[in-house]
């Protein structure tokens, strides 16, 4: 009795094997994906361009010009190699001081600014997270300082921070005359630092603040009763149980502030301009000033070599930052 053979089927072959033919609708669908790739970068090409233009031959540019010298209207530069970095750093009598001590303001900055920050913004955003009424209103209050115009809010400081300004009268006010300050507080040396870092973070409280209230509000409740439950307060809580919790939180403020503290220079030339004397100057001021306020001097240079300086040292804190971050994880 022979077994009768049945016919192939579609698309598989007389072996029982699948078929190498790919399904009918596959060209089409790759040329669509192809017309779709190619949309595609049409669309972000003009972005793309734009970045190359004005991002990476900017950045290389200014590269270059840290091993020159130029002051912006010569059509040549002097090729210089190294000496730039020297001059600023220890070997020229007349950069290397006020960059120097540029260096030192700079760094009293970046100690500061990230600690009080912190110091302030944490208790505020655990003292906020427990408010049931208004939040909303509050956080607005609190997130003021951030979204005003900097300009702005730097000269109405400058006002309130003068001998006859708003600080020296409430002082008088309150009785405390002695602790008043004659000739300014941006005016006396040894005020103006402290007072400068104390409106820097003023302005830098509310993003970190809003950090941490986002980070509060993500920690399970579980937790938190458990602590209590364990007999931990209000600040056992708070201390040994949210802080570590938000600690990746806190890297994250502690790096913002500290680009900050290294780049910013808009506080201290509105306000300052680094006086009295160089006791407000700082790096970014300093690059500022070599770069469009010596006049025609070849200081172009200078102010390029000093600017990769700048963001030498940053990336320095944020890969330590980085390592830092991950020890913790």
């Amino acid at each position: 009795m022979t077994t009768a053979h049945r016919p192939a089927l579609s698309g598989t072959t007389g072996d029982g094997g699948e078929s190498r033919r790919p399904p009918a609708g596959v060209p089409a669908r790759r040329r669509r994906f192809r017309t779709e790739a190619v949309s595609g970068y049409l669309f972000v090409a003009p972005a793309v361009i734009l970045f190359a233009v004005m991002g990476l031959y900017t950045i290389g540019y200014g590269f270059a010009l840290s091993f020159a010298t130029w002051n912006g209207f010569t059509p040549n530069w002097k090729w210089v190699g190294l000496d730039n970095y020297a001059d600023l750093l220890w070997r020229d009598p007349v950069y290397a001081p006020p960059v120097q001590a540029a260096a030192l303001n700079t760094l009293w900055v970046m100690i500061f600014v990230p600690l009080l920050t912190v110091a302030v913004s944490f208790p505020l955003a655990v003292l906020l997270n427990q408010v049931k009424r208004l939040q909303g209103v509050l956080r607005s209050i609190y997130f003021v300082p951030y979204v005003t115009s900097g300009i702005a809010v730097y000269f109405a400081w400058r006002y309130i921070l003068q001998p006859d300004g708003a600080v020296n009268f409430l002082l008088g006010q309150l009785g405390l005359g002695s602790l008043q300050e004659p000739q300014g507080w941006l005016g006396n040396p040894d005020t103006a630092l402290g007072t400068l870092i104390v409106v820097i973070v003023w302005g830098n409280v509310p993003v970190a603040m809003l950090l941490y209230l986002t980070g509060l509000q993500g920690i399970n409740p579980s937790v938190l009763e458990a602590a209590q439950l364990d007999g931990a307060g209000w600040w056992r809580t708070n201390v040994s149980v949210v802080w570590p919790l938000l600690m990746p939180l806190t890297a994250i403020n502690v790096l913002l502030n500290l680009r900050e503290s290294l780049h910013g220079f808009q506080t201290f030339l509105v306000m300052t301009n680094g006086g009295p004397g160089t006791h407000t100057n700082v790096l970014g001021l300093e690059a500022y000033r070599l770069a469009f306020l010596e006049n025609l001097n070849p200081t172009l240079g200078l102010s390029s070599a000093l600017g990769w300086i700048l963001f030498a040292v940053a990336m320095v804190l944020a890969l330590i930052n980085l390592r830092v971050l991950r020890s913790r994880v």
